[in-house]
């Protein structure tokens, strides 16, 4: 399977590595879920390319986040209607274990 540079957009199928890659999602029959994904790293051959390699990306999950897209709409939303305590507090015992800073830091980046 192809990936593109994200550096370039050159199209590369040569793999690098693979590292596993962990993160929570939205839970499932009331049970919390975390996925482990082994994700690859390629080589960039673009010679024109200041990257040598590259990790392969998801449209579901930003680069680095340990949640993904739809899980931060759904703490977001539930952080609307109560305080950052009260939220955090509901989510830890039926969505997601996060703490009351990660609300507010996803409040600061939410684009309302």
């Amino acid at each position: 399977m192809e990936c593109v540079c994200p550096f370039c957009q050159s199209v590369s199928s040569r793999v690098h590595s693979h590292y596993n890659r962990i993160f929570q999602d939205l839970p499932i029959q009331d049970k919390k879920v975390i996925i482990t994904l082994s994700n690859r790293k390629m080589f960039c051959d673009n010679p024109s390319c200041d990257r040598t390699t590259f990790a392969e990306t998801f449209s579901f999950i930003d680069n680095k986040a340990k949640k993904t897209q739809r899980l931060k709409e759904t703490i977001l939303e539930v952080s609307l209607t109560q305080s950052s305590v009260s939220a955090s507090c509901y989510l830890s015992k039926h969505v997601v274990d996060l703490k009351k800073s990660t609300i507010c830091n996803y409040q600061k980046k939410a684009d309302w």
